[in-house]
């Protein structure tokens, strides 16, 4: 495991009945940067967001594993988007967040809209990665989709650094490496269950309330989420910015992560009109 500077505190936190291991960044001393709420991909566990202390160093961020991923026990119900967003919003409560910057990744992206919908009032920017307006999405190549549901990936350490640029389109450098040695496999039923919880879903009917300003940041070699699926969204978006990672894949964020994150910080330290309001 890779050594950070920054750490964050990771805590069990019952909400409504539900148990979701979260980690938390604490603010830095002098900083007036709003806190930042993190939804991660499809399976993914916290240990593969350890980097994020040290991509956005002034700001306080949230993120948790949902139900049966890493080590939140599986629900004994499927869930909705609208469910794991107000997950979100209470822990975002617990911790007197009240305006906040909002980022997701894949699966993780649609979350995040849907959380930006729900709580539009308290969103002041928006961050897609490598995502899709949901079911309508244009989807990637079958031999990428096929190893998305295999199990090995998450079992079998030789398996993903061989199969890992089929599968996201990214080379297998030390940071990938890094990323396949933090994976923790999921829960199968939870797995199941983010599935569910993205079938029949779509943000295209509300995506006009979004009026936040919106970074889209896609991979013009991604074999997951195509390219065109990130200007779809930045299209139907009413105010947002397409950013295309040139050479990057499904997982830019990890293979591209000093790029990415001044993408992210020049587009965060943009005015922050909605706080201003708020206050």
């Amino acid at each position: 495991m890779a050594s950070y500077k920054r750490m964050p505190e990771i805590t069990m936190q019952d909400v409504e009945g539900v148990m979701l291991r979260t980690a938390y960044w604490e603010k830095p001393d002098g900083s007036h940067a709003l806190p930042l709420v993190f939804f991660n991909g499809i399976g993914a566990n916290l240990e593969l967001t350890l980097a994020l202390g040290d991509m956005f160093p002034d700001r306080e961020i949230l993120t948790f594993d949902v139900p049966g991923v890493g080590l939140s026990p599986v629900t004994q119900w499927p869930y909705r988007h609208w469910m794991a967003a107000r997950w979100a919003r209470k822990l975002s409560d617990r911790l007197g967040f009240d305006v906040v910057d909002v980022m997701g990744v894949s699966w993780g992206g649609a979350l995040a809209q849907q959380f930006a919908f729900q709580y539009r009032n308290r969103v002041n920017r928006l961050i897609l990665c490598a995502t899709s307006s949901g079911m309508t999405m244009i989807p990637g190549r079958p031999a990428s989709l096929s190893r998305m549901v295999d199990t090995r990936r998450y079992t079998d350490p030789e398996f993903m650094r061989e199969n890992f640029a089929t599968l996201y389109g990214d080379m297998a450098d030390e940071s990938a490496g890094r990323h396949i040695d933090g994976l923790l496999p999921p829960d199968p039923k939870g797995y199941i269950y983010q599935l569910l919880a993205f079938a029949g879903w779509s943000s295209l009917p509300f995506i006009r309330f979004l009026k936040m300003p919106t970074l889209v940041m896609m991979g013009d070699k991604d074999t997951i989420v195509p390219l065109v699926n990130g200007q779809i969204l930045s299209w139907a978006l009413p105010d947002a910015r397409l950013h295309v990672v040139e050479g990057g894949g499904h997982l830019f964020l990890v293979t591209r992560a000093a790029e990415t994150a001044d993408v992210i910080n020049g587009f965060l330290c943009g005015p922050a009109l909605r706080a201003a309001k708020a206050a």
